[in-house]
């Protein structure tokens, strides 16, 4: 099960490296004036809506612009925090990772939801937002997994972790 968990970790610190450095360069542009970005960076940002067919993008959908606002705001800085915990092993990773996993979940259902009633997806499109779904679902599920932590024994007695009183 660690090897397991160590793998599911390596994905995710990849995932999270990607949204922490696309989120406020390519995705802010979605909801904050285009003047902001270096001309390379809204020209990458249309190529990728021309090229995929991405009208979310091209078209900025008001509940879209609030989804990349909660992107920003609230699971941007969670990704960054998850990217420490990952690192550095800290115990709240599980917590920070649920929480992620949980909005990047309902923000992709939502926007999947759309384009697949909209009948205006490509399949192409669809593959570019199928792996955020994935990648929410394990974030959620790293976060429900639980450490254990085996008890240090001494003779044939568990050691007693509290202090002796008088």
């Amino acid at each position: 099960m660690g090897a397991f968990c160590k793998l599911v970790d390596a994905i995710l610190f990849v995932f999270f490296l990607i949204i922490a450095i696309a989120a406020p360069l390519i995705d802010a542009q979605t909801c904050l004036p285009q003047h902001l970005f270096p001309s390379f960076l809204v020209e990458l940002k249309s190529w990728y809506a021309t090229q995929y067919g991405d009208y979310l993008v091209s078209e900025k959908p008001h509940f879209f612009v609030g989804i990349v606002w909660l992107e920003l705001l609230f699971q941007w800085p969670l990704s960054i925090a998850c990217l420490y915990g990952i690192a550095a092993g800290k115990s709240w990773l599980n917590t920070t990772c649920l929480i992620y996993g949980v909005s990047v979940f309902t923000s992709m259902v939502a926007i999947l939801s759309e384009m697949t009633l909209s009948n205006r997806a490509s399949d192409k499109l669809m593959m570019m937002y199928f792996p955020f779904l994935g990648f929410g679902l394990l974030a959620f599920l790293r976060g429900l997994t639980t450490k254990t932590v085996k008890s240090v024994t001494i003779g044939k007695r568990p050691a007693i972790n509290q202090k002796k009183r008088a």
